[in-house]
């Protein structure tokens, strides 16, 4: 099929005004561009859309595409309000496995949640993306929910729904993903740092005030502020994609927050060791607060 009747499927479904912003002549990377625009719409596309997407996909176009021009169209679906559109587009035409076939893994594998239930690793992938994408969250952002859980993909069977030793396998598929898309390097770096830090966030307890404020040096809290908060936001997106918690605050947010805030007025001249002493105590001042502890129920 040409890249003119795929053109012409578009129009059918989207109306003839579309085509100017389509401008997509590759038979392979217009099924990505499509992708891309169908996330930005108000529907899923229907089954006739993804059919001639797949006969696309089917006919191998997407084999030899430049990632370097795949890249673009994968930002544009990432940033749009619901990225879910474009991950279930590029999913239900078989595209997901050609350019992200670590990603498409994740559908299907098992992971813990509250109390004894479970959940689809790829349909959470899905429900974070869209969360952040209510947030209005940066590129670095979506594009660390993306990736940071690869290396949950092939976790060992009796081990499920447990992911033992993730990152070790997940750290060389996200070097793996950058290296063939270049990403810019905030990406790189906040997705390798999610991969490491995300699950020990969601973790994190008000009653150990020394590994919270070695957490929050590790993070960047202190001389990277934008890169935490970039990461604050990938730990609530993936919080809040969880049954139940759709719109709610993100707990271990506000509990570092409050930890950052108590060490403000420590000296930077000091020594690293007094330095982390000094906020060790100021957090366990903070913590036992009265007054912080309401805001942290």
């Amino acid at each position: 099929m040409s890249g003119k009747t795929l053109r012409r499927g578009f129009a059918m479904a989207f109306g003839p005004d579309s085509l100017f912003d389509y401008g997509q002549t590759d038979p392979g990377l217009s099924v990505l561009r499509m992708a891309a625009l169908l996330a930005e719409a108000e529907d899923d596309p229907d089954e006739e859309t993804l059919d001639l997407l797949f006969e696309q996909v089917e006919a191998g176009h997407l084999v030899d595409a430049d990632p370097a021009r795949i890249w673009p169209e994968l930002v544009r679906g990432l940033m749009s309000p619901a990225p879910s559109r474009l991950i279930k587009t590029l999913r239900g035409c078989g595209a997901l496995v050609e350019i992200l076939p670590e990603v498409a893994a994740l559908f299907g594998v098992p992971q813990i949640s509250d109390g004894e239930d479970e959940v689809d690793l790829g349909e959470h992938l899905m429900r974070s993306l869209d969360t952040a994408g209510k947030r209005g969250a940066p590129l670095a952002v979506r594009f660390a929910l993306l990736v940071m859980n690869v290396g949950k993909s092939d976790s060992p069977r009796e081990h499920l729904p447990v992911h033992y030793r993730h990152v070790e396998r997940g750290r060389p598929r996200i070097e793996e993903i950058c290296a063939r898309f270049r990403p810019p390097a905030e990406c790189r770096t906040l997705a390798l740092l999610a991969l490491t830090e995300c699950e020990r966030v969601h973790r994190v307890s008000k009653m150990r005030a020394g590994p919270v404020a070695l957490m929050l040096e590790r993070l960047g809290a202190f001389d990277a502020p934008e890169r935490f908060q970039e990461l604050m936001i990938v730990c609530a997106s993936d919080f809040c994609a969880h049954a139940g918690r759709e719109g709610k605050p993100y707990p271990k947010a506000a509990l570092l927050e409050i930890a950052l805030k108590a060490c403000a007025d420590i000296a930077e001249n000091d020594s690293p060791e007094a330095r982390q002493s000094a906020r060790a105590e100021a957090i366990a001042r903070a913590f036992r607060s009265e007054r912080w502890a309401s805001e942290v129920g």
